[in-house]
């Protein structure tokens, strides 16, 4: 597919909004890797971290409010 020249300038309004929202709050491409850092980056666990993590788990029942009789 040939794209034609009058349209390899065009940027959507959602492009505009982010660039002008980035223009007016400086630091906020830091805040955000800061943020995604924070849920995101986490350090790889070991084998034995994981084992814990498995094995300190409660096993729930398929249906919480049946009665056991």
């Amino acid at each position: 597919m040939i794209f034609s020249k009058k349209h390899s300038m065009y940027e959507s309004d959602h492009t505009k909004f982010i660039k002008e929202l980035k223009d007016k709050t400086p630091g906020m491409d830091e805040r955000q890797v800061a943020g995604r850092a924070l849920l995101w980056d986490k350090e790889p666990t070991s084998l034995d971290e994981q084992e814990r993590v498995k094995q300190s788990r409660l096993r729930q029942n398929a249906y919480p409010y049946q009665t056991k009789v």
